[in-house]
């Protein structure tokens, strides 16, 4: 399904112009969030509709233990507020982004939240394709070619 979209906060500032179309393979694999898929099914081509997402059907609540004071000798010398960096977990199962959010005194301030966690969000939808899924897109679980993940 090809989606055309603005993302919205409550109080109407613009997250995403919806510039590229989404693109997703509907049916349940995850390509988007599962509430705003829900809303979406059974919709043909020009359908719209408004769909308005909790922070916890989104990118969930802001989770204050996800922030983390680390000393600025366990970085590069050349970062910067704004950079992202993964950090495996202590069992080395779980990958998580962390943004840098403070450099001072020789402390770097990390943020592992999502820039969106804890923000409602309003979807402003039109549905601009429907088209079945190839076999080999259901077999891999996203969508492939124009607007959808190359690979292979």
């Amino acid at each position: 399904m090809t989606l055309k979209y603005t993302v919205r906060d409550p109080e109407g500032a613009v997250i995403d112009d919806g510039e590229h179309p989404l693109v997703y393979l509907h049916g349940g694999y995850d390509g988007i969030f599962p509430l705003l898929e829900e809303a979406l099914h059974g919709k043909k081509v020009g359908e719209q509709l408004q769909v308005k997402l909790q922070p916890e059907d989104a990118f969930g609540d802001y989770d204050e233990e996800l922030i983390l004071v680390e000393d600025a000798k366990l970085f590069p010398d050349n970062i910067e507020i704004g950079m992202s960096f993964e950090r495996v977990s202590e069992d080395g199962e779980e990958d998580m982004i962390y943004r840098i959010t403070d450099i001072a005194d020789g402390k770097v301030v990390v943020d592992g939240n999502h820039p969106l966690a804890g923000v409602a969000l309003v979807f402003d939808v039109t549905v601009a394709e429907v088209r079945a899924a190839s076999a080999e897109e259901i077999t891999h679980g996203h969508v492939h070619g124009p607007g959808g993940h190359h690979h292979h």
